[in-house]
C-alpha cells in the first residue's frame, strides 16, 4: 500500500512538471513579432456607460475614441429604421407600462410615433446589467434615465465624421409593409447620412449584389466562417465572427488572405491580451472604456523566459519535496520493533513495561498473566524478556 501511495505520490508530481510542454499560448512569442494593438469596436455604443443602441450609448462611444461601433438595426411598421438588438421591447423599454397588451408584438409592428413614447433608459439603471450605474455621474444618470428609442439617422449624425460602424439587421414578419425592401430603405438611410462609405461594414447576406452596385465602397463583411476561396468569389474583405469559433491558425490564414477578423464580445483584458498575441485586428466590445487603457498585453514573454521559470520552479518544488521527505524521517524515527514482532505484545507486556512505581503485588500478577501468555503463544523461553523484579525473576 505505501508503494501504491508512492508511485501515485510520484506520477502526480512528474504529470505536474511536464505540464508546461502541453501548454500552448499565444502571448509566449518574441515581442518583436507582436501585432499592432486590435481596435475596439464598441458594442451598441458603450452600454457599460448608458442604454445600449441609444443615443447617449453612441455619444459615449465616440467620446471614448473607439474604432468603430456596432448597432442592431430594425424598421418601424411605417418605414423608420431604428435601433433596437430584441425581437420585442420589453426588455430594453417600458411598453409593457404604455401599450401593455402589445408587451409581446415584434418591435417593428409599432409606428415610429408610438416608439418615440416609450422610454428607452429607466431600465438600465434598474437592472444595472454591468454593474455600473452606481458610478455614474448626477448628469449622466439623469441622462440614461431619459433616453428614447433612436432612429438610425440620429446615431449616424453622431458617429458618421471619425467613427466605423458594422451593422446587424433584423429580419422583418412577413406581415411587415416593408418585408422585402427593408434593405433598400436602410441603404438609402446611410448613404443620405454622408458617412464614408469605406467606413461601412456591410454585414447582411440580402441583397448584397444590389449594396454593392449602390454602395461599392461598403466593405462586405461576412458573419459566416467560410473557407478563403468562398470569401473571395462572394467579395467578401471582412468577417465578424464570435471569439469562441476561431482558431488562432485561422485567424493566420485569413490574415495571410488579406481577409480582416473582426471577433466579438470580448470584455476581459486577459482575454483582449490573447487576441492581440493572436494577431486578431479588432474585436467588438462592451467593455471600450478599459480595452482601449491596456497598453500592452498581459502575460506577454519570450519562450525562453518562459522555459526559464517553469524549470526553476520544477527544481525548487523537487528540493523542498526532498527535504520535507529528510525532516520527516528525522523527527518521526522508525520505532525499534518491527511489525511481524508486534503481535507478541499483549496488553500485560505493554502496561509492565509501563510499570514505574507499583506496588509489588500489581508486579507479580502482570508477570504471571505475561508467563501464561507466553506459554499459551508457545513460547518456550522467556530469556528475551527484559523486564526485571525485586524477587530476580
Amino acid at each position: 500500500s505505501q508503494m501504491l501511495m508512492f508511485s501515485a505520490y510520484l506520477a502526480a508530481v512528474v504529470a505536474l512538471y511536464l505540464v508546461p510542454l502541453a501548454i500552448s499560448s499565444p502571448c509566449i512569442m518574441e515581442k518583436k513579432a507582436l501585432a499592432p494593438k486590435p481596435a475596439i469596436l464598441g458594442h451598441r455604443g458603450a452600454p457599460m456607460l448608458a442604454p445600449e443602441n441609444t443615443l447617449m450609448s453612441f455619444q459615449k462611444a465616440v467620446e471614448q475614441k473607439v474604432y468603430g461601433v456596432q448597432a442592431d438595426v430594425v424598421l418601424s411598421y411605417d418605414g423608420v429604421p431604428f435601433l433596437m438588438h430584441d425581437k420585442t421591447l420589453r426588455r430594453t423599454t417600458n411598453v409593457e407600462e404604455v401599450f401593455p397588451e402589445r408587451a409581446y408584438e415584434h418591435c417593428s409592428m409599432f409606428n415610429w410615433t408610438d416608439l418615440e413614447k416609450l422610454n428607452a433608459g429607466e431600465w438600465f439603471l434598474q437592472i444595472d446589467p454591468f454593474w455600473t450605474a452606481g458610478s455614474l455621474s448626477r448628469a449622466d444618470y439623469l441622462e440614461a434615465a431619459n433616453q428614447s428609442v433612436c432612429k438610425l439617422e440620429d446615431m449616424l449624425e453622431v458617429i458618421k465624421d471619425n467613427t466605423s460602424l458594422i451593422l446587424n439587421f433584423q429580419d422583418l414578419p412577413a406581415a411587415h409593409p416593408y418585408y422585402s425592401t427593408y434593405i433598400n430603405i436602410t441603404l438609402e438611410t446611410i448613404l443620405a447620412s454622408g458617412i464614408r462609405q469605406q467606413a461601412v461594414m456591410w454585414l447582411p447576406d440580402t441583397e448584397r449584389q444590389l449594396v454593392r452596385q449602390v454602395a461599392p465602397g461598403f466593405q462586405q463583411t461576412s458573419g459566416l466562417k467560410l473557407d478563403t476561396e468562398r470569401l473571395r468569389e462572394k467579395g467578401i474583405v471582412k468577417l465578424n465572427l464570435r471569439y469562441t469559433k476561431v482558431t488562432n491558425e485561422e485567424v493566420r490564414d485569413y490574415t495571410m488572405a488579406n481577409l480582416s477578423v473582426n471577433l466579438y464580445t470580448v470584455n476581459e483584458p486577459w482575454l483582449f491580451s490573447i487576441l492581440w498575441c493572436a494577431g486578431v485586428p479588432s474585436v467588438t466590445s462592451d467593455s471600450s472604456h478599459l480595452l482601449r487603457k491596456v497598453p500592452f498585453p498581459i502575460w506577454l514573454m519570450p519562450p525562453d523566459e518562459y522555459h526559464l521559470i517553469w524549470i526553476t520552479s520544477d527544481l525548487i518544488s523537487f528540493l523542498v519535496i526532498v527535504g520535507v521527505f529528510i525532516f520527516q524521517k528525522e523527527e518521526y524515527p522508525e520505532p525499534q520493533w518491527r511489525l511481524g514482532s508486534i503481535r507478541t505484545y499483549n496488553p500485560e507486556q505493554i502496561m509492565l513495561s509501563a510499570a514505574v512505581r507499583r506496588s509489588s503485588q500489581d508486579v507479580k500478577i502482570m508477570k504471571e498473566k505475561l508467563i501464561f501468555s507466553e506459554i499459551n503463544n508457545g513460547v518456550e523461553s522467556t530469556d528475551e524478556l527484559s523486564f526485571c523484579s525485586e524477587n530476580g525473576f
